[in-house]
C-alpha cells in the first residue's frame, strides 16, 4: 500500500465524529417529538362573514352582492381596486378549471384575531389575506360591514 491509500485517523477524532452525529440524531428527535422551536397559532373563531357572488357587467365593472339576500355589497369600476380583481379574478378562473360554475358563492370571513380569508368552498381554495400586506386585505375588509353574520 502507498502512503496515500493508508492514512491514519485519531481514535479519538472517529469518537467525536460519531458522538456529533449521534447528538444530531437525538437532537432532530427531540425537537420533532416535542415540538421544539415551532411556532404554535392558536385557532381563531369567526366574528363576521360574508357570502359573495360575483358579476362581470359589459362596461366593465364588477358588482359583489351578498349571496341569498342578492343586497348590492360593492360596484368595482374598471382601474379600480386592482388587488380585489385580481383575487376575485385567479379565484373564478380556478372555480372554471376545475370544472365548476360560479353559482356558489365566495366566503369572506373575519376572525377574532384580526386575520381575513377568503375561500371557496366549489374548489377548496383558502388565502389568507394578510399575507399580500394591510392595505391588500383592506380592500376586503371594507366589504365587510357590522351587520355581516356569521353563517
Amino acid at each position: 500500500m502507498s502512503d496515500a491509500e493508508h492514512i491514519p485517523v485519531a481514535a479519538p477524532a472517529l469518537i467525536g465524529a460519531g458522538a456529533l452525529v449521534g447528538f444530531t440524531m437525538l437532537a432532530v428527535f427531540v425537537g420533532r417529538t416535542g415540538g421544539v422551536g415551532i411556532t404554535q397559532k392558536p385557532e381563531a373563531n369567526p366574528v363576521a362573514s360574508l357570502a359573495l357572488t360575483v358579476e362581470d357587467r359589459s362596461d366593465g365593472a364588477i358588482t359583489l352582492h351578498e349571496a341569498g339576500s342578492d343586497r348590492l355589497v360593492a360596484t368595482v369600476q374598471p382601474g379600480e381596486d386592482g388587488f380585489l380583481r385580481a383575487t376575485l379574478r385567479g379565484f373564478g378562473q380556478a372555480r372554471l378549471r376545475a370544472g365548476h360554475g360560479r353559482e356558489e358563492p365566495f366566503r369572506l370571513t373575519r376572525y377574532d384575531d384580526g386575520s381575513l380569508t377568503l375561500s371557496d368552498a366549489a374548489t377548496g381554495r383558502r388565502v389568507n389575506l394578510e399575507a399580500f400586506g394591510p392595505t391588500n386585505a383592506a380592500a376586503f375588509a371594507r366589504l365587510l360591514t357590522d351587520g355581516s353574520t356569521i353563517r
